[in-house]
């Protein structure tokens, strides 16, 4: 929390920047996004609602970003090492494949953040108010632990073997902080750990009934042969069809178990219809994880609903336009493999550029501001068209996006739309 703060609180909408960061962080080694908004919420979003963001908004960008968190590499919560499990692909590969896409969900939602602080005017938190960086430095031994972890997983240790070498290295490294673990202490970790690990024990032991329930039966079997039905008209509409059964089941379900049951019910259909493993698996593992900011029932929405005591329903929605991307991105998978680091460099490098172009259009299409100034409705539907063709990352649809990106810059001077308000002075209750 202090890094991100370090990092990001300075800026314009500082704390909401913040949460960005800091989601991201936490998220990558915490299992449940709605676990990730009460650890990080609890201190983003009264913050962020003292800058100047509405309730309904500052709760929906730490969703938004907390789910994001799931999908961060190296570890991405648990999905990583269920995902090498059942599908048999190395941990190394699926963590490198997931690169460019967290890149992009976290990059559109630091722009979403951003356009909003920009049409409101908003300051960053003021220097007396932030960590100092010459302190952090002094403190980057912290990081310790997760490096061990994720040079042992990329070495091909076993998850076990690596998370205990990383829970030891935790406790060593508490002895150089003013925190030191002893054995009192270190009891009381292992005494926490078994009462938080609990619920997710619980859940995944029910998501293994449903997934035994679903192979004896042959539902997944039956599930995949009506997907290959329906690609017969349009391989699209069954991505769609798809993507709305991964929602479904993971609606109200932790990262882990959600994945876990749509992968044994959709995973496999896609992959009878040419789709490579890698790319059906993480297809279905992106809508499982973003299943926590869908409305109607958004766990992570609902979760950071209550502590900035915003209407939950209205939460919801709003975090899932802010996360809009992660439901975009995943089609592109099957259109264009680069985005998973697949095939050649220059291909991959070109696919992430303009793929981050696309981003930005995105969010400008999406909060109605570009170019320093208010967007018209005209001027917002060609950036979404100009963006769709960008993140698609052809040759041609490059070209066509990067058109409409100048016909949109041309409009929007032509029609200039509400600059800028004057930057609002330090917000109240930030002393």
């Amino acid at each position: 929390m202090n890094f991100a703060f370090a990092a990001a609180g300075r800026a314009r909408g500082g704390p909401a920047k913040v949460a960005v960061f800091a989601s991201g962080l936490m998220g990558m080694i915490n299992g449940t996004s709605a676990g990730n908004v009460v650890a990080t919420g609890s201190l983003t979003i009264p913050l962020m609602k003292k800058v100047g963001y509405n309730g309904k908004t500052a709760g929906a960008i730490e969703a938004a970003a907390s789910t994001g968190g799931q999908i961060m590499p190296p570890i991405m919560g648990a999905g990583a090492f269920i995902m090498a499990e059942i599908t048999g692909i190395p941990y190394s590969e699926i963590a490198i494949a997931a690169v460019i896409p967290a890149v992009l969900y976290f990059l559109s939602t630091y722009l979403m953040v951003d356009f909003e602080a920009a049409k409101l005017g908003m300051r960053g938190m003021r220097s007396d108010e932030l960590p100092q960086f010459s302190k952090m430095v002094k403190q980057v031994y912290l990081f310790i632990p997760i490096i061990i972890l994720i040079v042992a997983l990329f070495m091909g240790y076993s998850v076990i073997r690596a998370g205990t070498l990383a829970t030891a290295a935790a406790a060593v490294v508490s002895w150089l902080s003013p925190f030191k673990m002893g054995p009192k202490s270190i009891f009381k970790a292992f005494d926490l750990a078994g009462v938080m690990s609990i619920q997710i024990i619980t859940v995944c032991a029910c998501a293994g009934i449903i997934v035994g329930v679903i192979a004896l039966t042959g539902v997944g079997a039956r599930f995949s042969s009506i997907l290959l039905d329906i690609a017969e008209n349009s391989q699209l509409v069954a991505l769609f069809f798809a993507m709305c059964i991964a929602i479904l089941l993971g609606m109200g379900m932790p990262t882990t178990a959600a994945y876990a049951v749509a992968a044994s019910v959709v995973a496999p259909g896609l992959i009878e219809l040419g789709i490579q493993p890698l790319v059906a698996h993480f297809f279905v593992f992106y809508f499982a994880v973003i299943s926590a900011i869908t409305p109607p029932v958004a766990l992570a929405s609902y979760a950071a609903a209550g502590i900035s005591g915003a209407n939950p329903m209205a939460t919801s929605f709003t975090s899932f336009k802010i996360g809009l991307t992660a439901f975009i991105v995943p089609f592109m998978f099957f259109y264009n493999a680069a985005l998973l680091m697949e095939g050649e460099w220059f291909v991959i490098l070109r696919a992430f550029v303009t793929a981050c172009i696309g981003v930005f259009f995105l969010a400008a299409a999406i909060q109605g501001w570009f170019w320093g100034a208010h967007s018209n409705w005209v001027v917002r539907g060609i950036l979404l068209i100009a963006a769709l063709c960008m993140i698609e990352g052809g040759l041609y649809t490059d070209i066509g996006g990067a058109v409409l990106a100048v016909v949109a810059i041309v409009l929007n001077k032509f029609f200039k739309g509400k600059p800028a308000p004057e930057p609002m002075v330090q917000a109240k209750g930030m002393d």
